[in-house]
């Protein structure tokens, strides 16, 4: 059982001491490597997306509401006549 116990924690040792294992290049502080310069493209292509969809669901609610006060407008004249 101790031997088991002494080859697992061998093996975790030698796993958690490997290169693979250490942080990537962006939270280790390299900012001039290509996992930071993608991690920043996909940052900005994702506000790109959450802008264009706020701006298209703003448009959409200008756009009913101006065709609102335009159907408001027809209905008064035609009361009116």
């Amino acid at each position: 059982m101790k031997i088991r116990f002494s080859l697992l924690v061998a093996a975790v040792a030698s796993v958690s001491t490997a290169p693979g294992v250490m942080a990537c290049a962006a939270c280790f502080g390299r900012t001039d490597s290509p996992l930071a310069y993608g991690m920043n493209a996909g940052i900005y292509s994702l506000l790109a997306v959450i802008g264009t969809m706020l701006g298209l669901i703003a448009s959409f609610f200008v756009f009913v509401s101006r065709r609102a006060s335009r159907v408001r407008e027809v209905g008064e004249d035609s009361s009116a006549q």
